[in-house]
């Protein structure tokens, strides 16, 4: 019998999968919550509903690029591949689509490690806020590569893409590590607004 996609279930296997990328995540995890509690203790001016909020957001916006980066470790590249040759039949722009297909696909042992790097990278850099303005930059590039990849593929809504880039741009606009992060340890909530 197929049982039904649960939040819960879904929730607590990703949290408790003996896997090293769970370990990777709870460390990350909980030292954003570490530094958070640090910053909130030591700076008054971080003590605020709205910083916690932004704090929370950026926690979610993490924990979904760590997981979305999992079925990308290598050298596992079956879903990645499949994805790729999908940007190659329903890229908006056929420029995109020759790169993926003579220069990308072809170099999968180069571009796949680089693709989950950068996916894990950006989830780090959001759960412990540091340098998040850099990485929702380079998330914000991603979403739109994606967004336009897979502008016509079939069962794919582009508005998906579209709104992770706004959330990204959000976060380039006010990077969120200024709020209860690293960023805002070092280099001060209003620096460079």
């Amino acid at each position: 019998m197929k049982t039904e996609p649960n939040i819960v279930s879904d929730t607590v296997a990703f949290l408790t999968k003996p896997d090293w990328p769970t370990a990777v995540y709870w460390i990350a995890l909980l030292a954003g919550i570490a530094i958070a509690v640090r910053a909130w203790r030591d700076d008054p001016e971080q003590r605020s509903g709205r910083g916690l909020g932004i704090w929370a957001m950026r926690m979610v916006m993490g924990t979904m690029w760590w997981q979305g980066s999992l079925w990308k470790i290598p050298p596992n590249y079956g879903g990645l591949l499949y994805w790729m040759k999908q940007v190659v039949n329903h890229a908006a722009i056929p420029l995109q689509a020759g790169l993926y297909a003579n220069l990308v696909i072809p170099n999968i042992k180069l571009f796949g490690p680089l693709v989950y790097l950068t996916e894990a990278s950006i989830a780090v850099s959001l759960m412990l806020g540091l340098f998040t303005r850099w990485f929702a930059l380079l998330g914000l590039l991603m979403a739109a590569n994606l967004w336009l990849g897979l502008y016509s593929a079939p069962g794919e809504w582009p508005w998906t893409y579209g709104f992770l880039m706004v959330i990204q741009a959000l976060f380039v606009i006010d990077p969120p590590g200024r709020w209860l992060g690293l960023d805002a340890r070092w280099f001060g909530r209003r620096l460079g607004a």
